[in-house]
C-alpha cells in the first residue's frame, strides 16, 4: 500500500481527530506528508509551484494538526478511514447533514405510516360493523395525525437532533481504545 492510499496508518496518532490537532508533528509524520506529495506531483495531481510551497509548510508544521489540510484533495476520503474506524469516523459535515435528513426522511415515513395503517384499519372496521353510526376512527387518526404533524411541523429540529446525535457517534468512533494493560487490571 502506498503513502497517498492510507497515509494515516503511518502516524502514531491520527491528525484528523481533533483531540491530537495539538500534538507536535514529528520528523516521520512530516516525511509521510512529503511522500504524499512527491507521489501526487509525480502522477501530475500537483503543479512544481504547488508543490514546492506545499512541501514548505509540511516541513515548517509544527503540529499534526497542520498536516491534514495539507493533503486533504489527494487522498480519498474512503481510503482516510482507520483500521476498524467507521464510516461515520471520516464522515464530513455535509455528510453528516445529508445522514440526518435521510434518518428525518425514516421518521416521516414512520409517522405516515403510522397514520394511514390503524386510520384504515378502523375505518375498514367501522364501514363493515358500524356504518352510518358514530364515526369513532376520527379519534384514532386525531391520536395518529398529532405525532405526524409534530413529525413535519419541527423537521428542522429533529434534523438537528440527528446532526448532534450523529456528531456524538463521531466524536466517540474518533476517540482511541483505551488498551488495559497486566498492571491495570
Amino acid at each position: 500500500m502506498t503513502p497517498s492510499s492510507n497515509p494515516w496508518s503511518g502516524f502514531s496518532h491520527d491528525p484528523r481527530d481533533p483531540a491530537h490537532a495539538t500534538l507536535r508533528a514529528s520528523d516521520l509524520d512530516r516525511d509521510l506528508v512529503l511522500q504524499v506529495l512527491t507521489e501526487a506531483y509525480a502522477d501530475g495531481r500537483l503543479d512544481r509551484a504547488e508543490f514546492d510551497e506545499r512541501s514548505e509548510h509540511t516541513t515548517a508544521a509544527r503540529t499534526l494538526g497542520e498536516l491534514p489540510p495539507l493533503m486533504q484533495d489527494l487522498v480519498s476520503i474512503r481510503a482516510l478511514a482507520r483500521p476498524g474506524a467507521t464510516d461515520l469516523a471520516t464522515a464530513s459535515p455535509a455528510e453528516i447533514r445529508a445522514r440526518a435528513v435521510e434518518r428525518y426522511a425514516s421518521d416521516r415515513r414512520e409517522a405516515v405510516l403510522g397514520f394511514l395503517g390503524p386510520s384504515l384499519i378502523c375505518w375498514v372496521i367501522w364501514s363493515a360493523v358500524m356504518f352510518g353510526g358514530f364515526p369513532w376512527p376520527l379519534f384514532v387518526m386525531l391520536g395518529t395525525g398529532i405525532n405526524l404533524l409534530r413529525t413535519v411541523v419541527r423537521k428542522s429540529d429533529i434534523i438537528d437532533g440527528h446532526v448532534r446525535s450523529l456528531e456524538r457517534k463521531q466524536a466517540k468512533a474518533l476517540k482511541p481504545k483505551k488498551t488495559e494493560g497486566p498492571d491495570q487490571q
